[in-house]
């Protein structure tokens, strides 16, 4: 436990750079060894000062890079099964951005290689499982004296979405959150997805659906419905309200500061997730590290991505047709626990 923890962080885009800030001046017990873009010139700026780090364009060669004890993958999405199965080859420890892997087929995969290891090695980044409010609530849920949850109301707003941004991306990436906060929060399964589409709003670009309303169910009745409004232009929300049989409990409205001065009082409304989940990341992060340093691997795991990908399949063929969606898992292999366990 005494040596530094040295990472490779493959992406140095607006959620690798953090990470890599993250690993160098907050978080203990590690160290940015290397750091790969295919963009090394944004790469060598993000590891810009930081003693001994080395800058790649390839990312099996950050993983090869002398000091790398453990990787954290912040690339885009479609890259991270090739990160995945190279850091599995090679017995590296791996703190993975969500998605997984966007494909059901790519992450189902993934979930295959970790079970023949007969160990898991990833940590998939649902970082509101670390969240203050979300640790509250999942601690209320589990303790039962609300009773049996029937609902949960969620609620995602983002201020506006990037120029790539797609009418699916609500679905299998603003709303992969929620179905991974929903599958833990509950312990259940999800069974099935229904996607309403409202008038798009005038702030939304031409030809993207937004907001929508999805609706998932749950293997034991459950129901959760999102509101996912990506171009609000107002702020950063999430919110989620659990219904149960005994009472209900609300998050995310405690977080914004409240300024008063002489011309009144007001409440600030953050702008981006890398605010109002600072502190989420930063216990993630510093969760991931001390439980690799002691040889052990915790958090959302590779099945947690893999079932996340395949609700967010159904939800995008519900999207595209406007028909409830069943969600068909594979088998669960025995490496694996319960239900966003």
């Amino acid at each position: 436990m005494g040596e530094l923890l040295g990472v490779a962080v493959l992406g140095a885009g607006h959620m690798g750079a953090d990470h890599v800030r993250r690993l160098d001046r907050v978080v203990s017990g590690a160290r940015v060894a290397a750091v790969a873009d295919p963009d090394t010139a944004r790469a060598e700026e993000t590891a810009a000062g930081i003693e001994g780090v080395s800058v790649h364009a390839d990312a099996t060669a950050a993983l090869d890079a002398p000091g790398v004890d453990a990787v954290l993958v912040a690339s885009p999405g479609p890259a991270h099964e090739e990160a995945l199965l190279a850091a599995f080859a090679r017995g590296l420890p791996v703190l993975c951005e969500k998605p997984m892997v966007p494909d059901p087929a790519g992450a189902l995969r993934v979930v295959e290689a970790e079970a023949r290891l007969g160990r898991r090695l990833a940590q998939i980044g649902f970082m509101r499982r670390y969240d203050a409010g979300y640790l509250r609530l999942k601690a209320l849920l589990d303790g039962g004296r609300l009773g049996r949850p029937l609902m949960l109301h969620c609620t995602h707003r983002n201020v506006s979405s990037p120029a790539h941004f797609t009418s699916h991306m609500l679905v299998n990436s603003s709303v992969s959150h929620e179905i991974d906060a929903a599958r833990w929060l509950l312990g259940q399964e999800l069974t099935a997805v229904t996607v309403l589409r409202p008038a798009p709003s005038a702030g939304a670009p031409e030809g993207l659906a937004d907001p929508q309303f999805v609706l998932l169910e749950t293997e034991r009745g459950a129901l959760v419905d999102v509101e996912v409004f990506v171009n609000c232009g107002f702020g950063y929300q999430v919110r989620c309200e659990a219904v149960c049989e005994a009472g209900s409990a609300r998050i995310g409205e405690e977080e914004a500061m409240s300024v008063t001065t002489r011309d009144g009082a007001r409440q600030e409304v953050p702008q981006d997730c890398l605010v109002r989940f600072a502190d989420a990341y930063d216990r993630e992060v510093q969760t991931w590290v001390d439980a690799t340093r002691g040889g052990r691997v915790t958090g959302p795991s590779a099945w947690d991505g893999y079932a996340a990908s395949t609700v967010a399949e159904a939800g995008v063929r519900a999207l595209e047709t406007g028909r409830r969606t069943s969600v068909a898992l594979a088998p669960r292999p025995a490496l694996y626990g319960g239900a966003g366990r």
